[in-house]
């Protein structure tokens, strides 16, 4: 039999290529579509870091096997591009299927330019379709670039204070509370604009004002980074914003991660003073007359104390009506009394390329619980990262001051005790009247809100509407699950807003106490979250935060942007190897998720440092420091490793880097590396055997589902002793009743590893049950996202990014989403569905960098879409009689395999029916 099989495997693959030709129906009259142009990963981009910008596409066809066969592209400073004398670039037609990451090649591009272009593509039938026109605009690249224009500040923090990297909160001194500014600046125009460019970088965070109305919807801008090595601007077109006469920008800053403020009486996770908030715009005005105009940031501005009295990332949010009157940013406004900003030097900028942090979602309270008639608690039914809106009526001199929390405790109120306390926002009545108002410089993971109503002069404040404003980076979701399993929908919903909830210009632990971007979370949940939002952008802006962030001696801390070195317990909370090495496997993931090979291009150096930095920290190959598989399921309350022999996640994680990263030298051609990679691996290997295996137990240190894991999963493991490795991993899960044990590191690790071996089975059991700790047990303790520990205790988080990796089994396994090995940024799809009888029904879709992909399956029934210039290797159960789009499937059309019947598809959409 065995025999057989290996036979048919060869004969059917020499019909791979004639599969389902008379199924494609494809002919000229097929309509072909050029979408989603993307330049340097953006539609229609606001900037670039670059002036040789990358251009790739999606295509879209109603025929099936559509593959690209030839592509143009054309640049030009005009957007008429019928004009050919104003081309930049005319590519000329280019014989080859490939649209991901084509490179301009035209004339040079200047600095702040906005220039247009065109995409043409033809297509194996001979179609041809071409793209709308696209617009970008170069970014300030020099420092030279932004001209005239400088940082301005109210007060100047004094050199001795400014203290990027405390050791701990305690190390900073800072006595005084300086005063948050807000700028203006009047501006007269008296031609016809013909474009108005704005370049703008506010520290810690800005909103931008024109005339008294904010510019656009974002929160939260610039994106926080490593500020004494860089920080972020961002662009705006303002031409529709201006009108004719006198016109005003205004400015108003909060201090961020930039500057936490040491406020007695608020809560402080750690202390930062890289400065204090700081403002550099320039705009380029164009007039139809030809002439151009530049605004600069400068000491003709005016400055003013901020009514908002405080702003923290950990304290809150006060606002005093008081200090400055609501029209501050408006033309008609007298600022006579304001003061001349000050200058100051400031960091080094770089374009925002990732998508800003917006408001999402909104939710309106379901119930108010009045404690009394002056302190009421609210319920907005979903625990997850954002603000308190609120629309109330009061008196001059009245305070409402509202605390957010998770939690409550047992009398009703907010509990705040294990997410960082106090935190609160805070609005002080000028005058009587009705107000809308929301924080804007801060933000908390919070269901509930307890508002606390201090009336001035005994009378009623009213609040008349209340509503919870869900922030997060604004990275489009472009994948989705569903399926007939009521619990696993739950599930992969309650993971999702672990997600959302932690996904901001970082990727946080969590949205309250720390809002740290704690590293490890990159390579074990991003697999998961790359399935469900278009976070190539926002993983590549992680990078650069670890690039920022290693020492000079290699380190890659356990958080990047590192704004805090933890100094109880040693290095145990800076330097693990789980942690640091996504500084590789995530820029090794993202490659092959997006094909952008500056993944690995623009992270090799700190790569090879951090490999440096670890080969110098083991002791005989061995690596034993760090965290271990935190937050493990043990006998005692979660937090350090418990079940797992220290030494083995660090030592496993450290040969996967080396594993990952001949691979990558070898991609980019540095051989002299992948020899040394090589043997260094080959070296830790005998050593983590030498030092871990149990040759009479058939175990690696302690045997826990970790130590097994990720021995087994890394290639630990020797050909001869795999299948005893792996026994003794499965009969401790069947001992324990299929539970596990695995915690933030190995968890994922136990999942692959059963995934493997085919073990789906014990994976669904594992997860199934809702009566132990465990996604099921989250929900029914009454979670409305991912916990912090297994359990969902109330002392720790309970709105946490790690944990969630059972996400990535429902794309992959339940949906069957993968990519066939070599394959990149799903070029080359496999869709190979599991448990095909205990599931009964799922959906998964998904947007690769080539186009929509969809697999359903509904009983007999299955329903594929693969998009354009893609091809997928569908793998289904064994079947006498398969019908695709009404037509059986021949003998010659399928390969027989272990896996199952594998069909080889072309683009388009397949309906797929079984006959049994």
């Amino acid at each position: 039999m065995k025999d057989l099989k290996i036979y048919q495997r060869v004969f059917f693959h020499i019909f791979i290529t004639f599969i389902l030709i008379g199924l494609s129906n494809c002919s000229a009259s097929k309509k072909l579509r050029v979408e989603r142009v993307l330049i340097e990963g953006r539609e229609n981009p606001m900037g670039t870091n670059t002036l040789t910008p990358s251009f790739s596409w999606q295509l879209q066809s109603d025929g099936h096997d559509i593959m690209q066969a030839d592509y143009r592209i054309t640049v030009s400073t005009n957007k008429d591009l019928s004009k050919k004398q104003d081309f930049l670039w005319d590519s000329d037609w280019v014989s080859t299927d490939q649209s991901l990451y084509n490179i301009y090649a035209g004339q040079e591009l200047q600095a702040g330019t906005t220039y247009y272009a065109r995409v043409e593509v033809k297509d194996n039938r001979g179609n041809v379709a071409e793209s709308a026109v696209q617009r970008f605009h170069t970014g300030l690249l020099t420092g030279a670039d932004w001209g005239d224009a400088q940082w301005i500040t109210k007060e100047v923090l004094p050199d001795s204070l400014v203290n990027p990297l405390p050791l701990s909160s305690s190390k900073l001194r800072i006595d005084k509370n300086y005063d948050l500014p807000v700028f203006r600046k009047n501006i007269e125009l008296d031609k016809k604009l013909v474009s108005s460019i704005a370049y703008i970088s506010g520290l810690g965070h800005y909103e931008l004002f024109l005339n008294g109305q904010p510019v656009d919807d974002a929160v939260l801008q610039p994106g926080w980074t490593k500020y004494d090595k860089e920080a972020y601007y961002v662009v705006y077109d303002l031409t529709e914003h201006w009108h004719k006469g006198k016109n005003t920008v205004g400015v108003m800053l909060g201090n961020g991660f930039y500057y936490i403020p040491p406020i007695k009486g608020r809560y402080q996770k750690h202390k930062v003073a890289f400065g204090l908030p700081k403002l550099k715009m320039k705009i380029v005005n164009r007039y139809a007359d030809g002439s151009e105009e530049v605004i600069d940031s400068n000491t003709s501005w005016k400055v003013h104390q901020s009514p908002i009295t405080f702003s923290s990332m950990y304290g809150g949010e006060d606002y005093d009506e008081h200090v400055l009157q609501g029209n501050w940013s408006e033309p008609d406004f007298d600022d006579n009394a304001w003061d001349t900003a000050l200058l100051v030097d400031g960091p080094s900028l770089r374009l925002q390329e990732t998508e800003p942090v917006q408001i999402m979602e909104r939710f309106k309270s379901q119930y108010v619980n009045q404690i009394d008639e002056r302190l009421q608690v609210y319920d907005f039914g979903q625990n997850a990262s954002g603000i308190v809106r609120v629309k109330m009526k009061g008196q001059q001199g009245d305070t409402v001051r509202i605390y957010p929390a998770e939690l409550l405790n047992e009398e009703g109120r907010a509990n705040q005790k294990h997410s960082g306390s106090p935190y609160y926002y805070q609005y002080v009545f000028a005058k009587d009247g009705e107000i809308h108002w929301r924080p804007r410089f801060t933000y908390y993971g919070f269901r509930y809100a307890e508002v606390r109503l201090m009336p001035a002069h005994n009378q009623k404040i009213t609040i008349e509407e209340i509503t919870a404003e869900h922030i997060r980076n604004g990275a489009r979701q472009i994948g989705s699950f569903q399926s007939s399993d009521t619990l696993f929908n739950q599930i992969h919903t309650l993971i999702n807003w672990g997600i959302k909830s932690n996904m901001v210009s970082v990727f946080t632990d969590c949205p309250h106490r720390e809002k740290l971007g704690w590293l490890e979370q990159l390579h074990l949940m991003g697999p998961s979250v790359q399935y469900n939002f278009d976070v190539e952008r926002l993983f590549a802006k992680s990078l650069g935060d670890m690039r920022q962030s290693q020492t000079e001696e290699g380190l890659v801390p356990e958080t990047a942007p590192e704004y805090v070195h933890f100094d109880w317990g040693g290095d145990v909370f800076r330097d693990s190897p789980e942690w640091g090495s996504s500084s590789i496997i995530l820029a090794w993931y993202a490659y092959r998720w997006y094909g952008n090979k500056t993944f690995l291009t623009d992270n090799y150096d700190m790569m090879k440092k951090y490999m440096h930095y670890l080969q110098g920290k083991a002791k005989d190959n061995i690596l034993y420091q760090g965290l271990g598989d935190w937050y493990d399921l043990g006998p005692e309350r979660p937090g350090f490793s418990q079940l797992t022999t220290p030494g083995i996640t660090a030592t496993a994680t450290y040969y996967y880097d080396l594993e990952i990263m001949a691979k990558i030298a070898e991609l980019l051609e540095d051989n002299e590396k992948k020899i040394y990679y090589d043997s260094l691996r080959n070296e830790v290997y005998r050593a983590f055997n030498e030092k871990f295996y149990q040759e009479d137990n058939a175990v690696y240190g302690s045997g826990s589902q970790t130590a097994l894991s990720m021995a087994l999963y890394m290639g630990l493991v020797d050909k001869a002793n795999k299948d005893k490795v792996r026994a003794n991993l499965i009969k401790d899960i069947a001992d324990r009743d299929t539970s596990f044990t695995a915690g933030d590191i190995g968890h994922r690790y136990l999942l692959q590893t059963l995934q493997q071996a085919d073990r789906d089975d014990l994976i669904y059991a594992m997860h199934k049950d809702d009566t132990r700790p465990g996604y099921g047990y989250q929900i029914r303790q009454g979670a409305k996202a991912l916990t912090e520990s297994w359990a969902a205790l109330p002392t720790v988080s309970n709105n946490h990014f790690m944990l969630g990796h059972l996400m990535e089994w429902f794309h992959t396994r339940l949906g069957g989403l993968g990519q066939e090995e070599g394959s990149i940024a799903y070029r080359h799809l496999r869709i190979e569905p599991k448990m095909l009888d205990v599931v009964k029904q799922r959906t998964v879709a998904f947007e690769s960098p080539y186009g929509p992909i969809r697999f359903e399956h509904n009983g007999e029934r299955y329903q594929v879409e693969i998009p354009v210039n893609s091809r997928c290797t569908l793998v289904l159960p064994p079947s006498s009689d398969y019908q695709i789009n009404g037509k059986t499937l021949e003998r010659h059309e399928h390969t027989l395999t272990d896996a199952g019947i594998e069909i080889q598809l072309g683009s388009g959409i397949y309906d797929i029916k079984s006959n049994k």
